[in-house]
C-alpha cells in the first residue's frame, strides 16, 4: 500500500505562488507561516482558501519534534540562521514523517534544506535552485575569530558581542577553510 503524501509549506511557497490545490497529497503548515505572508497579498489569500477547503492543515508540531528539528539544526550548525518558523516546519516533517507519511517540505530557504536532508526528509525549492549537498556549518565570530558550537543559543559572541557568523566545515582544512 503506498504510503499517504504530506506536502509541508514554507511561506516561501504561498509567496512565490503555489498553488495548494495542485499538488497531490495533502498539505500542511505552521501557524507562525500566516505571520510570514503580507496580509493583502495573493498568497495570504492561497493560504486562507486552501485552509478554509480542508486542503491544508495548519497544525502546531509536537515538543518532541520540535526538540528532535533543535538538535538536527545544531548539530549541522544551521541553527542560528533558523527562525522559530523554520524549526516548527521541520518539525513538523519530522512528526509527519513519523505517523508514516511521505514528507516533502516546500521551501526556498537553504537551512531548512540542509537539516531537512541530514533528517531523511524530501525537500523541494520553488523559485531557488536548491541546496546540491548537505553542509556542516562551524559557527565563529569574525571579530575575535572564537569558535562556537552550533547549538549556542545566542546569535552574538559572548566574548566580543559581534553578530556571529558561521561558515562551511571542509575536512582537511586548508586554503578553502577561510571565513567568509
Amino acid at each position: 500500500m503506498p504510503k499517504k503524501k504530506a506536502i509541508v509549506l514554507d511561506a516561501s511557497a504561498f509567496i512565490a505562488g503555489l498553488d495548494p490545490f495542485s499538488l497531490e497529497g495533502h498539505a500542511f503548515t505552521v501557524p507562525g507561516v500566516r505571520s510570514e505572508v503580507s496580509p493583502s497579498s495573493m498568497g495570504s489569500l492561497r493560504l486562507r482558501l486552501a485552509e478554509e477547503s480542508g486542503k491544508l492543515t495548519v497544525k502546531e508540531p509536537s515538543s518532541e519534534a520540535l526538540e528532535e528539528a533543535r538538535k538536527a539544526s545544531a548539530l549541522l550548525g544551521d541553527a542560528i540562521k533558523l527562525s522559530d518558523v523554520d524549526v516548527e516546519l521541520l518539525a513538523l516533517a519530522i512528526e509527519l514523517k513519523g505517523e508514516g507519511y511521505e514528507t516533502l517540505i516546500i521551501t526556498d530557504d537553504y537551512a531548512i534544506q540542509n537539516v531537512a536532508k541530514r533528517l531523511g526528509i524530501a525537500f523541494s525549492p520553488v523559485a531557488t535552485f536548491g541546496i546540491k549537498e548537505g553542509l556542516t556549518w562551524v559557527v565563529y565570530c569574525p571579530a575575535c575569530f572564537a569558535r562556537f558550537p552550533g547549538d549556542l543559543a545566542v546569535k552574538e559572541c559572548p566574548i566580543c558581542g559581534t553578530p556571529l557568523k558561521r561558515k562551511p566545515l571542509r575536512k582537511g582544512g586548508g586554503h578553502g577553510d577561510r571565513p567568509s
